[in-house]
C-alpha cells in the first residue's frame, strides 16, 4: 500500500510515525511505502514530490493523507479532482473563507474518506457511546473545556475552530441520539497570538442544542496548560439522573479517564471507571496511540476492505461539522484584539510534541 502525505511537518511526520508503526505490528500484512508532497524538500528519508499532480500520476498512491495548514486544504483538495483512492485529512477540514460546495465537488470520486477526529478512538469514548446507547440514556446538559497554549506557535492556524472542533464533534458523537447540534449563542477573543494575523479568533465560549438535551463550553488556544474536558448529565428511562465525566491527554498525551456514577443517599454511587495509561510500553507509540487506531482502521480497510473498528469521519459528516464551526465563527461576538507582541515577536519553533498536542 502506498501512502503519500501532503504536508510533512508536525501533524504530517505524526502520520508517517502512526503509518510506520501500522507496518511494524505483529501479526499484520500490510507493506507500506510512502512519499510525500511539500514546497520545500526537507527529507531524503522518502521521495518528495513538489505537487500532488506529480505524486499522483509518479507515486500512485492508494492513501493521500492531507495535513497541510487549514486554509491551504480546501486547495489541495481541489488539485486531488478525480482521484479515486482513500483520503485522510487533519482537522478541520477547510476554513470559513473556503467554498465547501467545491471541496465536496473534488472528492466526489474518493473510494473513502476520513477527518482525523482522534478522540474518538479513544478507549473512553467508545465506552461511553456503547453505555449510552445500550442504557438508552438522554442527554440534559453537556459541558466541555478544550484547550492549550499555542502562544506564539510557529504553525499558521485558522484560529480556535479548530480546537473546538474536538468537543463539537465528541459531545454528539457520544450522545447525540440522532440529533444535530444547533449553536444558540457564541463569544470569542481575538488576538495576535498566532504567526497567522494581529486579530485570529483563539477563544469561543458557546451555548447549543442537541435534541432535548443543553451543551455549553469553552475552548482556546491561548489556555496556558492543556485541559480537555467533556462532562455530561444523562436522564435514564426510569427518570434518575446519571453523571458521566471524560479527561483526556492528561497528564500525557492519550492518557485518558472515564467516571460514570449516580448520586445516592449514601453518597456517589460509582458505576464504571476506565483508565487508559498513555505511556505505551514501546516508545514509538507514544504520543500517537489513538491516532495508530484510526490508520489501522484505514489500512485495513484499503487492503481488505475490512470495515473499521470505529466509523470514519466521512466526507459527509467532516462537511457539516465544517458549516457547524462557520457558525461558531460566524456568530461570536468578540473583543480584543489582544495584543500579546506589541513590540513584533520571534515565533518559537517549538519541538515538543507532547506540549504541540
Amino acid at each position: 500500500m502506498k501512502v503519500a502525505i501532503v504536508g510533512l511537518g508536525y501533524a504530517g511526520t505524526r502520520f508517517l510515525k502512526a503509518f510506520r508503526n501500522v507496518a511494524r505490528e505483529a501479526g499484520t500484512a500490510h507493506r507500506l511505502s510512502f512519499a510525500y508532497v511539500g514546497r520545500h524538500r526537507t527529507t531524503d528519508e522518502i521521495p518528495y514530490y513538489p505537487t500532488v499532480t506529480a505524486a499522483l500520476a509518479e507515486f500512485r498512491p492508494d492513501v493521500v493523507v492531507v495535513s497541510v495548514p487549514e486554509h491551504a486544504r480546501a486547495q489541495i483538495f481541489t488539485e486531488l479532482a478525480g482521484y479515486t483512492g482513500f483520503v485522510v485529512s487533519e482537522k478541520n477540514l477547510a476554513t470559513s473563507r473556503d467554498d465547501l460546495d467545491l471541496v465536496a465537488k473534488s472528492l466526489a470520486d474518493v473510494s473513502g474518506f476520513t477527518l482525523d477526529l482522534v478522540e474518538r478512538y479513544s478507549e473512553a469514548t467508545r465506552y461511553l457511546r456503547e453505555y449510552v446507547r445500550a442504557h438508552q440514556l438522554e442527554l440534559v446538559r453537556a459541558n466541555f473545556i478544550w484547550g492549550k497554549d499555542r502562544i506564539n506557535d510557529h504553525r499558521p492556524t485558522s484560529g480556535v475552530p479548530s480546537e473546538v472542533v474536538h468537543s463539537l464533534d465528541l459531545v454528539p458523537w457520544i450522545c447525540g441520539g440522532g440529533h444535530r447540534l444547533e449553536v444558540d449563542t457564541a463569544i470569542g477573543t481575538r488576538s495576535d497570538f498566532s504567526v497567522s494575523g494581529p486579530e485570529v479568533l483563539d477563544s469561543v465560549a458557546l451555548t447549543a442544542r442537541l435534541g432535548p438535551g443543553a451543551v455549553t463550553g469553552y475552548s482556546s488556544f491561548v489556555h496556558i496548560t492543556r485541559k480537555r474536558e467533556v462532562d455530561f448529565v444523562f436522564r435514564t428511562p426510569d427518570a434518575e439522573l446519571l453523571y458521566a465525566s471524560i479527561v483526556f491527554d492528561t497528564p500525557v498525551w492519550d492518557a485518558d479517564h472515564l467516571r460514570i456514577w449516580q448520586r445516592r443517599d449514601h453518597g456517589d454511587e460509582l458505576i464504571h471507571e476506565l483508565r487508559t495509561d498513555g505511556e505505551a510500553g514501546d516508545p514509538e507509540l507514544r504520543t500517537v496511540i489513538k491516532l495508530g487506531r484510526l490508520v489501522r482502521d484505514v489500512a485495513r480497510f484499503v487492503e481488505d476492505g475490512i470495515r473499521p473498528e470505529v466509523p470514519f469521519a466521512s466526507l459527509e459528516d467532516s462537511l457539516s461539522l465544517q458549516r457547524l464551526l462557520n457558525d461558531v465563527e460566524g456568530r461570536s461576538r468578540t473583543v480584543g484584539p489582544v495584543s500579546y507582541f506589541p513590540d513584533g515577536r520571534a515565533a518559537l519553533a517549538e519541538v515538543d510534541w507532547e506540549r504541540l498536542g
